[in-house]
């Protein structure tokens, strides 16, 4: 779908919301017509990986280990686009962890490693995300839930909910911190 076309829909779905009562929203995505929501998109949020900035897309598929192949490492230091499509991320056969730094992530909560990255991209910039607010939520029109799980707007709300709840601190203490936090106990 071409960027204008995906622009009328987003302007649709948020007028749609409004209708409902959720006002304002901010369409997280490079896609948005917000310079904020295109900065908050995984594909240019940056996060330090290995002592150097990359984007999140950048260092969630470099992350992955799969039976026969990777982590890929080398996809950190690409654009976010050639990253994602790497015909290695296609190739390598089942997926069993992310690893990172020298850790291993786990593949559940199916969410949990992406989402660990998108708040730890964030952290640093928290005091600029409260001028955000009051924000009702977050899309991102290019989460297509056929082909991917993880969703930039979730991410987004993720860190926002964390934010308000005073947790924020607390859930980067560790990734299992993080992960235990989020279970449905939790947020």
């Amino acid at each position: 779908m071409a960027t204008s076309q995906k622009r009328k829909n987003i302007i649709a779905l948020h007028k749609a919301a409004a209708i409902q009562g959720l006002s304002p929203l901010l369409e997280i995505s490079s896609k948005s017509e917000s310079k904020v929501g295109q900065e908050l998109s995984a594909f240019n949020l940056k996060i330090r990986v290995e002592g150097k900035e990359t984007t999140i897309e950048c260092a969630f598929q470099g992350s992955k280990v799969f039976e026969n192949g990777g982590p890929f490492h080398d996809l950190y230091w690409v654009d976010s686009r050639e990253a994602k499509r790497d015909p290695r991320l296609r190739e390598s056969g089942r997926l069993v962890c992310f690893r990172m730094e020298e850790k291993d992530y786990p593949l559940a909560p199916t969410t949990s490693f992406y989402d660990w990255l998108y708040v730890n991209a964030l952290y640093p910039r928290r005091e600029w995300f409260e001028q955000l607010q009051p924000l009702a939520g977050f899309t991102d029109i290019e989460f297509n839930p056929e082909r991917s799980l993880n969703c930039q707007a979730r991410s987004c709300a993720t860190f926002a909910a964390l934010q308000q709840r005073g947790l924020l601190d607390e859930a980067l203490e560790s990734f299992e911190g993080f992960r235990d936090l989020m279970q449905p106990a939790g947020i």
